[in-house]
């Protein structure tokens, strides 16, 4: 009998532990937070130095509002970034309001509209812990 107990104390604990797990994993995803890129001015043109005071976090969104038509938010990598250049483009989103759930790493956004990247410094780039 004495061993049954020790396995159900066993089992109860793996069980325990396995809870405490998730709602560390849950308490890490519920942290996750909304960032309108270019705050209340949203997307637009010399966007480029609005992540400089800001944390970013894998789970994190990039809220991209803009006029339909007029802007778009392409990701692309450094080269892309450097040289404000999309045909090698990751994605393209031209909704007017993208959202964008970060993953851990280094990301790179610009305009993809002829010389609002390059002349405009509509581009951003964050780096997400």
């Amino acid at each position: 009998m004495a061993q049954g107990r020790g396995s159900a104390t066993q089992a109860s604990m793996a069980i325990g532990l396995m809870m405490i797990a998730l709602l560390l994993l849950n308490g890490e995803l519920a942290k996750s937070k909304e960032f309108t890129v270019g705050d209340h001015l949203g997307w637009g043109f010399d966007v480029k130095n609005w992540p400089n005071d800001k944390t970013f976090h894998a789970g994190d969104i990039l809220e991209f509002k803009y006029q339909k038509g007029y802007h778009n938010v392409v990701k692309v990598d450094s080269n892309g970034f450097a040289n404000c250049k999309s045909n090698n483009a990751i994605s393209t989103f031209d909704s007017g309001y993208d959202n964008i759930t970060l993953a851990r790493g280094t990301h790179y956004f610009i305009c993809g509209i002829a010389g609002h990247c390059w002349f405009g410094n509509m581009k951003i780039n964050v780096t997400a812990l």
